[in-house]
């Protein structure tokens, strides 16, 4: 196991490199034209992705973590956030989405990431959206009942 020292100096690391990249992100999206609310939106929700749940368990660049939004939009998101709802975890696909696109074309990832990345938001989207549903009525519901 690697230690609590280590993985915070990890982190503090990716941390920095993240900030440059959310730099470059935002500069991509103005370059889109999107209005000013749209990317501040998309910012903070890959700011919460790469600077939150990438380095909460363990210490993952954006570039190495495609594959991760299933666990972040079907599970993480709901049950670690308490603005998620189901058109919040539609925002952040699109933000995802949008984000890999990004770096994409910088180079970061391979299109066959990028493809995966936009299969899973469109075969997991249903069952994110279930587990939020069950999740928010689970006053009734044993959690196993929502994610097995």
């Amino acid at each position: 196991m690697v230690d609590y020292e280590e993985f915070e100096e990890k982190c503090k690391t990716i941390r920095q490199n993240n900030l440059k990249i959310l730099e470059d992100f935002d500069a991509w999206l103005k370059a889109k034209r999107l209005t000013d609310q749209t990317i501040r939106e998309h910012m903070n929700n890959i700011d919460l992705f790469i600077n939150h749940y990438l380095l909460y368990e363990d210490a993952y660049e954006a570039k190495d973590a495609v594959l991760e939004v299933d666990d972040f939009l079907g599970y993480w998101f709901i049950r670690k956030t308490m603005w998620s709802s189901v058109n919040q975890i539609k925002a952040n696909a699109a933000s995802l989405k949008k984000f890999y696109t990004f770096m994409f074309e910088k180079g970061e990832i391979e299109q066959d990431d990028l493809d995966d990345l936009r299969d899973t938001i469109k075969e997991e989207m249903p069952n994110w959206i279930t587990a939020m549903n069950q999740y928010e009525n689970s006053m009734a519901l044993d959690m196993d009942d929502v994610w097995g």
